[in-house]
């Protein structure tokens, strides 16, 4: 994946690079800037003019951009949530029987990321093409049997814009769900609110995941109550993809996966014992993801997310990409989309109002100075997996930056009702029509597969004898239609 690259003046020369869904902060992944690059109420300035209403959206119809299929309803705009926060989204209706399909919503990570990286990189009605200009017809589409909506959130990211109030996952929760009750309230999506709901998401989506099924969970019983109204959200599905979940679990397999990848070493041993040094000793990673995780503070979590990216995260890597230990750090795989979602023309047919990049260096500073990144996610995971939500994690096996390494010990830690029938479980090979894909565990309602020859963005891969996105396009079916893991 290639690194984009936009430096940003500020007083002290801080300089982000954006590099897919994790900036680079003066050198660092997942860095943490030394000072502010954003007032928090600053508002961006639309392109387009609009007249935002709170409460009310604004869309443009049958664009004809990305989906082609004939006969399938689409639509772009925003929900806006007050009159300065415009949240951008994209529809795309099922190919297959849309009034009675499930409703999924998909986020990409960062936090920061453009959910337009999922939909035009990985598993949209259309992908781009290695031109960077053109798009082709996806066969492997999530929206072949299910409703999709791809949201650009929190406020500041991808096409949104407007004041940027969220500094975590749990602020970005309660935007979406206000997003979507919006978004449900209007005549024209009004007839999707009672479909079977779904969350996916991938990256930084291992705390916005949990953080929003858990957070729409505890909504849904607030309406039952009769303590708030609005409409229940019929959340049966949570997936995903390549999650920072809980770093404590996971920090520790960074060294693991550095050395013994199912590809090749990415750094040499005595960079690794350093790391590892860093790791346990005396005041290092370790204890301060704990402190963390005790204290919940602010200024704890986030010098920990400092300490152990520079001296951990980042060094490991070596010269290869974060996102695939088989490439270079330049690696142009998959395909920028920065130009084709900045064309006017395109940015008119869509109706947005915002110029697009790809990673909001402001809203990841705002969670930074937070530090949100280090806090953990697993108890609302399972919270979520013991409410019987449908749950599904599943990775690459060759990233590196969420690397399947610490995604299957952040699984293994995981207290819920399925945890001694997962420890129970061997692995099963999973084939997609005869095919071998990866490997997989079921157990309840839960399931866990490990994809091979695929990197941060699963669906964006493929693996000998299988289309690009095919494997993914699978394991996604099967979830959505309530069943486990299976092989074909």
């Amino acid at each position: 994946m290639s690194l984009r690259t936009r430096l940003i003046s500020l007083a002290c020369f801080l300089s982000f690079v954006s590099a897919g869904q994790v900036p680079k902060v003066n050198g660092v992944y997942g860095g943490v800037p030394t000072t502010t690059s954003v007032i928090p109420d600053a508002v961006a300035e639309p392109l387009v003019s609009g007249t935002p209403v709170a409460g009310k959206m604004r869309f443009i119809e049958n664009s004809g951009v990305c989906e082609t299929t004939p006969g399938v309803f689409q639509a772009s705009g925003y929900a806006d949530l007050t009159t300065s926060q415009s949240m951008w989204w994209w529809f795309f209706e099922a190919r297959n029987n849309p009034s009675t399909a499930p409703f999924s919503i998909w986020l990409n990570g960062g936090p920061g990321s453009s959910s337009m990286i999922g939909l035009f990189q990985e598993h949209g009605p259309c992908r781009i093409n290695t031109d960077e200009k053109t798009v082709s017809l996806n066969p492997f589409s999530w929206n072949n049997n299910v409703n999709m909506l791809y949201i650009d959130q929190p406020i500041g990211v991808g096409f949104s814009h407007g004041t940027l109030n969220v500094t975590g996952a749990k602020q970005a929760a309660e935007a979406v769900w206000n997003m979507l009750q919006i978004f449900f309230a209007d005549p024209t999506f009004s007839k999707f609110a009672e479909n079977e709901f779904a969350i996916w998401t991938e990256s930084y989506g291992g705390h916005y995941g949990p953080a929003f099924a858990s957070f729409f969970l505890s909504q849904n019983a607030a309406i039952e109550a009769g303590t708030i109204k609005g409409t229940i959200l019929n959340l049966k599905t949570l997936g995903i993809g390549n999650g920072l979940t809980d770093p404590l679990s996971q920090y520790p397999e960074y060294m693991t996966d550095a050395s013994s990848n199912p590809y090749r070493p990415t750094v040499s041993n005595s960079i690794i014992q350093k790391a590892n040094n860093s790791f346990f000793e005396s005041g290092g990673c370790k204890s301060q993801i704990q402190s963390c995780y005790e204290t919940g503070s602010t200024s704890t979590c986030s010098k920990a997310q400092s300490f152990c990216n520079d001296n951990i995260l980042s060094p490991l890597i070596g010269n290869d990409d974060v996102y695939d230990v088989r490439a270079g750090s330049n690696d142009p795989y998959p395909p920028d989309i920065t130009g084709f979602l900045t064309n006017k023309t395109l940015m008119s047919l869509i109706g947005a109002e915002q110029t697009w990049q790809e990673t909001s260096d402001q809203v990841y500073d705002n969670f930074a100075k937070t530090g949100d990144w280090m806090l953990n996610s697993a108890p609302d995971l399972e919270t979520v997996i013991n409410a019987g939500i449908r749950t599904v994690i599943y990775d690459g096996d060759a990233d590196y930056i969420c690397n399947y390494m610490g995604v299957e010990a952040m699984v293994n830690n995981l207290q819920t009702e399925f945890s001694s029938t997962y420890q129970q479980e061997a692995f099963q090979t999973y084939t997609v029509e005869g095919h071998s894909a990866g490997m997989f565990k079921n157990a309840g309602t839960f399931s866990y597969i490990r994809v091979f020859g695929a990197g941060h963005e699963v669906p964006a891969y493929n693996f000998t004898g299988l289309a690009t996105g095919q494997a993914a396009a699978q394991f996604f079916t099967q979830a959505m239609a309530g069943e486990p893991m299976t092989s074909t």
